[in-house]
């Protein structure tokens, strides 16, 4: 069941024990909080999952809706600022750093959140939106906005900044 702590203090040098993970690192927290949410919502207590998912938000600063798939021994790293929309699907062994969305373009009652494969990194503050496949073991780079579907093993990055110079 807390196989999720074991991938923390496999994958962070940091770590000292699974009790100051578990505790003190907010992925873990959220991660244990989405668990009992999404268990309520899949049997239609909507209203206490999401209770309980607020309460998860307002501790750990990420915020996964109750209807959200999540994943084996996914990691959360850092995590403030984490959206993870309600037709999202993360697969095994992902890492997830802080700000990232996986959100939505729409607003209609239909699948609209990505899915992503396992194996997955997803840098910091990358925004993946619409219902759209992110192959296995595919790498999202740091403030990459991704619409399209990724392959396999790709590595999406950001656009780098052009350097404007001034003339004088």
């Amino acid at each position: 069941m807390f196989e999720f702590l074991k991938a923390y203090r496999n994958y962070d040098p940091a770590a000292k024990s699974m009790l100051e993970i578990f505790l003190l690192y907010p992925g873990p927290r959220a991660i244990f909080f989405h668990r009992i949410a999404h268990f309520l919502y899949g049997i239609k207590l909507f209203f206490i999952a999401r209770l309980i998912a607020d309460i998860s938000r307002t501790v750990t600063g990420i915020e996964i809706h109750p209807g959200a798939q999540l994943g084996r021994r996914l990691v959360i790293d850092h995590g403030v600022g984490c959206v993870i929309g309600e037709t999202a699907v993360i697969g095994d062994d992902c890492i997830i750093f802080h700000g990232v969305t996986l959100g939505g373009l729409k607003f209609d009652p239909i699948k609209r959140h990505p899915t992503v494969g396992n194996h997955v990194m997803i840098g910091a503050g990358a925004k993946v939106l619409g219902p759209i496949l992110v192959g296995n073991g595919a790498r999202i780079g740091a403030n990459a906005v991704v619409m399209k579907p990724v392959p396999e093993g790709a590595t999406v990055v950001a656009p780098q900044s052009i350097e404007i110079e001034k003339k004088s």
